[in-house]
């Protein structure tokens, strides 16, 4: 479907906007993969480290309408990873995560209709479910004008969806990194020996928001099974010998993830590799999940009751694979 097709990416000098366009480059013969983000610096080096007639790079920042209404005609697909992601950073910017998370959404949202664009994926995190923190918030805001976003398309044939999966494993900015550093220094820091999180790999996510492009049919939202590992096994496969510190649960951070809470779990389907929630709202015409079932009543999609789980041996030979080791 992508074949010969305009891709754009918001937020694409990031991890996953990295990782998707050496994707979409090894496989998707798109025609051409534009690039929209709103640092320079990092655009010259994804230049540098890609080096492909394909690419194109567009200066411009999600919360500015008109700048994305100049780099939106001509597209086909949309992928929308920009957000402001650090949880202490949303909360000591409230209102700078709100105007990109929340106004910036909108802001796709629109450009994509004025544009006629085919079809846009936003990605959103397991934080979203049962926010405690501003940065979960947004992005539950984020995913509700996307799915609603459907409502407003009327006779044109923009679609919108939206992708929520857990912590990636190696992307800019996460534990993975923190770790070995910390190990190098001596102890690494756990907040609580109890605390789960789902785990997913960064060429996982991009098959995976791929696959639901060609699934999608507008206002679902897609979650991958994928699986969970405590906090503290994570830190022995990184660094096995290194001493562990118990340093106490940070503000806004939960011991264990929720991507599907019990409240979810009506109009939620099962597929062999995923679940889809389908729009609680039919404010217009919506097609059910083919090749899925509906889940029982009070299903609950959580990193603590997770059934798959990897093991120490497990986390490392992943990491190692990863070439995070």
């Amino acid at each position: 479907m992508f074949k010969n097709k305009i891709v754009l990416i918001t937020g694409g000098t990031g991890s996953f906007g990295q990782a998707f366009t050496r994707y979409a480059l090894d496989h998707l013969n798109a025609k051409k993969i534009i690039i929209y983000s709103r640092d320079e610096f990092k655009q010259y080096q994804m230049a540098q480290k890609f080096s492909s007639g394909k690419l194109r790079f567009f200066i411009g920042d999600v919360r500015d309408s008109e700048r994305l209404r100049r780099a939106f005609p001509t597209v086909d697909f949309v992928v929308h990873a920009a957000a402001i992601k650090q949880v202490p950073a949303a909360e000591y910017n409230p209102f700078e995560a709100v105007q990109t998370n929340i106004l910036g959404a909108q802001n796709v949202i629109t450009a994509a209709l004025d544009s006629g664009i085919k079809k846009v994926i936003a990605l959103s995190t397991d934080k979203a479910c049962n926010p405690v923190n501003l940065y979960g918030a947004t992005k539950l805001c984020s995913d509700k004008l996307f799915v609603a976003a459907n409502a407003y398309a009327g006779a044109k044939e923009t679609r919108f969806s939206v992708v929520r999966y857990g912590n990636v494993i190696g992307s800019r900015g996460s534990v993975v990194p923190l770790f070995r550093e910390c190990a190098a220094k001596g102890s690494i820091p756990i907040t609580d020996e109890r605390m789960t999180r789902f785990w997913i790999t960064l060429s996982q996510a991009v098959s995976f928001v791929v696959s639901s492009f060609e699934r999608m049919h507008g206002g679902e939202l897609f979650i991958p099974k994928i699986p969970s590992t405590k906090v503290i096994d994570l830190a022995k496969a990184v660094a096995p010998k290194a001493k562990i510190k118990i340093v106490g649960i940070r503000p806004g951070e939960k011991l264990h993830e929720l991507m599907i809470s019990h409240d979810d779990s009506r109009n939620l389907y099962e597929a062999k590799d995923r679940y889809i929630k389908m729009p609680d709202f039919e404010f217009w015409p919506i097609q059910k999940p083919e090749e899925a079932k509906l889940v029982e009543d009070g299903f609950e999609y959580c990193s603590e009751t997770n059934k798959q789980w990897l093991s120490v041996p497990q986390m490392r030979a992943l990491l190692t694979r990863e070439g995070l080791l």
